[in-house]
């Protein structure tokens, strides 16, 4: 166990490269690097945490269980998932993205295997709980190293491009469960094949990720883009115990106050739309099952653009400022969830171009929200406060599950959509204030005098 923790620690620093040529060429092919592993290996955290979703059919159909039972699968994995991105964020700003990111893949593949062994509802939620801990090993290590490789001015458009992955991931793996109970033998091998290339995946990582520019014997990226923006100091870098990360950098940050509990919001919106939209079409507009699957699966390409839309606007064209997006993004989503609202049935261009709609300006704070924590607490906490404000955000999903049923069964759909208006106004309310704020000058001074 001693060697595994040895493995988890940061990676130590080596001599800084005094060669300006060689740390700029360096820089290109490492960062090029990080990004597409970083890319790749979050795509693959979807496979096994989406492989439920699409091998339940044939779990009913097989074992005999009712919806309502592996409904309580979905609220174990996002109450869980919620908790550990915070959990492993703090621990993420204390270790080695490297091999932590690679664990935690590996982990939720064999979990994945060992559901598909499975037949017992107590082992479905024991292994599927256990699946959705390790998978918040991913994100918050992905918010240490964009943060450490790309500096605040060009990182909307950095984190956006690494964001897709899970819109990638998310639209692969219906497909892969797909051929895998096809050809291999029903929904257990849609468990196991995921889970395989999620193992394969890890030890990818291991081999092409790498934790921070120091340990490569390269500059900060502060140094090497001159781009003190923000928190970053050029007094060199000072590190932080657990105790100040978490109290002084999050808990005592009004501003990833604000940021959670928008996220918190836009995410009630995002679970919502995805999970009772399909069933909203086939009950209120008279759509077949497979025509409404099609139109909702427009919401994940409109959310792959996106996110890339609201990454490159934030840093071209608003300067490195996150809250106009997010703002003006949310305000979109609202309007176009009423457009959506009111079309009546028997207008199927404008429901899946009112969804697209709805996926672009959705994706676009889910993105964005995630960058302003990082941008707005501590270098070294990135990790600590975005899982923060990630456990927000699944709280919230976990609400648009049994809650928002409950309220569309009694208030009917006209009760589903005002419950995410209220959300989308409720977004832009706490959003709204942080219009202007790129940095926390609060915190700046502190570190200057250090």
């Amino acid at each position: 166990m001693n060697w595994l923790l040895k493995l988890l620690e940061p990676a130590p620093y080596l001599p800084e490269i005094e060669d300006p040529a060689e740390v700029k060429k360096l820089y290109h092919y490492w960062r090029i690097r990080i990004l597409y592993s970083m890319f790749v290996g979050y795509a693959f955290y979807y496979f096994t945490r989406k492989s439920f979703t699409f091998a339940m059919p044939g779990i009913i159909s097989e074992l005999g269980f009712d919806k309502s039972q592996l409904g309580i699968l979905a609220s174990v994995f996002s109450i869980t998932y919620g908790i550990s991105k915070f959990a492993s964020g703090i621990i993420s700003d204390r270790s080695n993205a490297r091999y932590f990111m690679a664990l935690g893949l590996i982990v939720t593949g064999i979990f994945n295997i060992l559901f598909g062994l499975s037949s017992s509802l107590v082992l479905f939620c024991l292994f599927w709980g256990l699946n959705s801990w390790f998978q918040g090993f991913g994100w918050p290590h992905c918010a240490r190293v964009l943060t450490h490789w790309y500096s605040q001015s060009e990182r909307g458009s950095w984190w956006s491009t690494w964001n897709v992955s899970h819109n990638v991931g998310a639209f692969l793996i219906p497909w892969i469960v797909g051929f895998s109970a096809y050809y291999f033998g029903g929904w257990r091998a849609a468990m196991y094949i995921p889970g395989i290339i999620c193992i394969m995946g890890g030890f990818y990582l291991i081999n092409r990720l790498r934790d921070t520019p120091q340990s490569l014997g390269l500059p900060p990226i502060e140094k090497f883009r001159n781009d003190y923006a923000g928190t970053s100091t050029k007094s060199g870098e000072q590190e932080l115990t657990a105790r100040e990360i978490l109290i002084e950098y999050v808990l005592k940050n009004k501003y990833i106050w604000m940021l959670a509990i928008a996220y918190f919001f836009v995410y009630f919106v995002r679970t919502g739309i995805n999970d009772w939209t399909a069933l909203y079409l086939i009950e209120n507009k008279g759509y077949s099952q497979l025509s409404a699957n099609g139109c909702v699966s427009l919401f994940e390409v409109g959310g792959f653009f996106g996110s890339l839309a609201a990454g490159w606007a934030s840093d071209y064209f608003f300067s490195a400022k996150r809250g106009p997006v997010n703002v003006l993004f949310a305000i979109l989503m609202f309007t176009a969830i009423a457009l959506f609202w009111f079309v009546p049935a028997g207008y199927p261009l404008i429901d899946s171009v009112a969804l697209f709609v709805i996926g672009f300006a959705i994706f676009g704070p889910q993105m964005l929200i995630g960058v302003a924590c990082a941008e707005l607490s501590h270098k070294k906490a990135a990790a600590t406060s975005t899982g923060f404000a990630g456990t927000f955000a699944y709280m919230g999903a976990a609400v648009a599950g049994y809650p928002l049923g409950k309220i569309t069964q009694e208030m009917g759909w006209d009760g589903f959509f005002w419950a995410l208006g209220i959300s989308c106004t409720l977004s832009i309310v706490f959003l709204l204030p942080l219009w202007a704020v790129t940095e926390n000058r609060k915190l700046v001074p502190a570190k200057n005098n250090a």
